[in-house]
């Protein structure tokens, strides 16, 4: 597939044309033809139409199934927690989570910022915090650098501790029903590093075995570190990891609105930047080879982004002035990223019975 860039036109100094000029001519004037020319309008991405529809329609539209679906039930049960006090942050939960009931008539709830326990009173957490030795996420450190690290932690090996994970979780995720099944699942805990520990600043879980290949089974930035890159930084580190697994992957649905305009931004950012920076053809295999993305999110993203066409014979991928616009302020931001030179990880093999919930 022909990679073709818009350049600026200049004003003709003579009558003669080169090859070159006939080929920018042919495709700044491709929607003008009506011959050879069509764009994706009849392309047909698992179900994915051209249609006018508002960025709400769209996330709904997105939602389908899977292991944590959205339980309608639940969702529309009240926030059962006023506050809740985590290190020197004091946050607004979102939604419901099935905290014991006894907390929730409490003002303020303090959950401890390294094994992620609950409180109902200051005294109670000051008191723990005292004999609690823990200053970090269980399980191994797999990923560090000098911003932040990664732990990989076993649902099965971490029952009290992931499970507090989970419940946390709930308190800003809509769709979330998963909290006391964690053996099947690997929670991939982001942090950041001062003098007094690893502070949790996110996390997505994986299954331990996906038949849908999905490489992300929940994903959560903490409001107190939202906005900040961050949510970006989870979502390259678990691709970093399906491409240690030679794998493709996608994130199981439904997302949060949130989570959907992440993974929305992080493949565009990422397809623009293969593209431009890539001067040769190129397959949409070859790009899910380099990238771990599955051929539907990249299909989905040229569309989005209205990148791909078919002209005379041959699709192409034409990048205009805006999408090279966008990959120049890309690189202006410099945005922090994951180095694959630090991840120190080899995919786990797991047995049937490590694969299955017991208590």
């Amino acid at each position: 597939m022909k990679i073709i860039r818009n350049k600026k036109k200049k004003k003709a100094t003579n009558t003669s044309e080169t090859p070159q000029d006939s080929l920018q001519d042919g495709v700044d004037g491709f929607s003008r033809e009506n011959t050879d020319v069509m764009d994706l309008d009849n392309l047909n991405v698992q179900g994915i139409k051209d249609e006018n529809i508002s960025h709400e329609d769209e996330i709904k539209k997105l939602r389908t199934s899977g292991s944590m679906t959205q339980n309608p039930h639940e969702v529309a049960r009240v926030r059962n927690l006023n506050r809740i006090i985590m290190g020197k942050y004091e946050i607004e939960p979102w939604y419901f989570s099935p905290y014991p009931i006894e907390l929730t008539d409490e003002d303020f709830i303090y959950i401890d910022d390294f094994t992620l326990q609950y409180f109902g009173s200051k005294k109670q957490y000051e008191r723990y915090r005292k004999k609690c030795t823990l200053r970090h996420p269980p399980g191994n450190e797999i990923y560090r650098d000098d911003y932040v690290s990664f732990f990989e932690i076993d649902g099965r090996k971490q029952r009290t501790w992931c499970r507090n994970l989970c419940l946390l979780s709930k308190l800003f995720l809509d769709h979330k029903t998963l909290y006391y099944d964690v053996d099947p699942f690997l929670f991939y805990c982001m942090t950041r590093r001062d003098e007094l520990g690893h502070h949790l600043v996110g996390y997505f879980s994986k299954e331990k075995e996906s038949a849908d290949g999905y490489n992300v089974a929940c994903i959560l930035t903490l409001p107190q570190y939202q906005r900040m890159g961050y949510g970006k930084l989870l979502i390259e580190f678990s691709y970093e990891l399906s491409k240690k697994e030679n794998k493709v992957g996608s994130p199981e649905k439904p997302l949060s609105d949130l989570g959907l305009l992440s993974y929305r931004a992080y493949w565009s950012d990422t397809l623009i930047t293969l593209l431009v920076e890539h001067q040769k053809e190129i397959t949409i295999d070859e790009i899910s080879s380099m990238t771990s993305m599955t051929t539907t999110d990249i299909l989905h993203t040229a569309k989005t982004l209205n990148i791909l066409r078919y002209y005379k014979g041959q699709h192409i991928i034409f990048l205009n002035e805006d999408i090279l616009d966008r990959y120049n302020r890309l690189k202006a931001k410099k945005r922090r990223t994951i180095d694959p030179n630090r991840l120190i990880w080899k995919p786990p093999v797991f047995t049937a019975s490590q694969l299955r919930f017991a208590w």
